[in-house]
C-alpha cells in the first residue's frame, strides 16, 4: 500500500491543481510500481508560510522580500 505525503506552502493551490498531482502521483506509482492505484494513498499538507523555513528565514518574509518558488 503505497503512501505519498506531499507538503506546501499554503499559498493558494487550488483544487484543481491538487487533484492533478493526486492522478499524477498515483499514476506514476501505478506505472512504475505496478501497484493497485485504489490501495495507493496521496496525502497533500498545506503549511502557512511562518511555518516554513529556508536558508535561515520564514518563508513569508523570503515572500515579502520578493523571493518564490515560481519557474522564472
Amino acid at each position: 500500500m503505497p503512501y505519498v505525503k506531499i507538503e506546501l506552502t499554503r499559498e493558494g493551490v487550488t483544487r484543481e491543481q491538487k487533484q492533478t498531482l493526486i492522478k499524477g502521483v498515483t499514476d506514476l506509482i501505478v506505472n512504475t510500481l505496478n501497484k493497485d492505484p485504489h490501495l495507493t494513498h496521496v496525502v497533500i499538507s498545506e503549511v502557512d508560510l511562518d511555518d516554513w523555513g529556508y536558508a535561515g528565514e520564514q518563508v513569508s518574509v523570503l515572500r515579502e522580500k520578493g523571493i518564490t518558488a515560481d519557474k522564472k
